[in-house]
């Protein structure tokens, strides 16, 4: 049956349960797990990553260890809300080279067994096999990154990567979970709609708004009510997301980088035009340097301001022709941070480029 109409551009296909699996793998703790294997002392006590690792300074939590987050800490806290949540917490700051070191030593390391491996993060990775027996698959891939990287994962096993990184939500920490189309709506669909990949807070609000609290009831909603509500494009998607079709390629392609972004916390709110101008200035230089060095033009410059006490907005625009120049990526961010109303004290300021993207791969219609 060609589920086309349900989100243009898109047509997916069933998988032969027992021919063909997708796996999806999780680091867990990923950061924070790298921070303790160079600390070992740090082994069991809660650890928070984040800034410049002072929770006297602005800054936000970009990893938790699980010690950390059983006292409510967790990803993009402001750190002095996590120490006050966890007072004994030991702070890092964020060391990017050494997290992607251990990141491309693990992928290595998954790209020895007998799959096909899709690296999706730091932290993730898709693998395809047409193995018989997923599940001792995930094992032998557990087994093998614990023995070669002194890293922890968890593994979700699905008929598409949609399925197969639910999943991976019920295996953490640490274990091996399955769900295929013969699992998906039992087990999904009386949660809300944010469990779902894809589908954030904002967006189940308004779901609610709209009647819709679960999954299945998102399943069962109607297409074109859907469009009306939150267009055309998006609105069939997560119709798509509840019924857990997606895609199921996995390549071997190198992981690529959709965007590079540079941002910066003040430590005093900022107020005063001339330098919240000088700050997106340096920003945008230090960006367009990130961007010759990934040796693609930009296509696309977006510009974040996250306002006293911490509310954060974003805007953007599309250039007028794809560039890697320091001074075209300046002038936009300038453009884009004049969108704004700066009539509040300003905490952070942040740019990011956006690369082109290929267009996405349409798989078999579902038989």
């Amino acid at each position: 049956m060609n589920r086309g109409n349900d989100f243009p551009g898109y047509r997916f296909r069933r998988i032969l349960i027992g021919v063909e699996w997708i796996l999806h793998v999780d680091l867990d703790q990923f950061i924070a797990a790298v921070e303790v294997a160079r600390h070992p002392e740090l082994r069991g006590k809660p650890v928070v990553v984040g800034g410049q690792g002072d929770p006297q300074q602005r800054g936000v939590v970009a990893t938790a260890s699980y010690e950390a987050r059983e006292f409510g800490v967790h990803s993009g806290m402001p750190l002095r809300t996590a120490l006050r949540k966890c007072p004994d917490a030991v702070f890092l700051p964020s060391d990017v080279a050494a997290y992607e070191e251990v990141s491309e030593r693990v992928m290595a390391v998954l790209r020895e067994l007998p799959v096909v491996v899709e690296v999706a993060g730091w932290d993730e990775a898709f693998l395809g096999s047409d193995t018989d027996d997923p599940e001792a698959l995930a094992r032998r891939v557990r087994q093998t990154v614990r023995e070669r990287t002194g890293l922890e994962c968890s593994v979700g096993i699905g008929d598409n990567k949609l399925r197969a990184k639910t999943a991976t939500g019920f295996a953490k920490p640490g274990g091996i979970h399955r769900i295929t189309e013969r699992e998906w709506m039992p087990t999904m669909a009386d949660r809300p709609p944010d469990a779902l990949w894809g589908i954030g807070g904002r967006t189940t609000k308004k779901l609610a708004e709209a009647g819709i609290h679960t999954v299945g009831q998102l399943a069962a909603a109607d297409r074109d009510d859907l469009a009306a509500r939150f267009g055309p494009t998006m609105g069939p998607f997560f119709r798509v997301l509840a019924h857990g079709w997606g895609d199921r390629d996995v390549t071997a392609t190198p992981y690529v980088p959709k965007s590079r972004s540079r941002e910066t916390t003040f430590q005093r709110n900022l107020t005063d035009r001339g330098a919240l101008e000088g700050a997106v200035r340096q920003l945008a230089r230090r960006v367009s340097a990130d961007v010759v060095a990934e040796g693609r033009p930009a296509v696309r410059v977006v510009v974040k301001v996250r306002f006293a006490p911490f509310v954060t907005q974003t805007r953007s625009m599309s250039l007028g022709a794809p560039t890697s120049e320091a001074d075209e990526l300046e002038t936009a961010a300038l453009e884009v941070l004049g969108r704004f109303e700066l009539d509040r004290p300003v905490r952070l300021l942040g740019v990011r480029a956006e690369f082109a993207q290929p267009a996405p791969s349409q798989p078999a219609d579902e038989a």
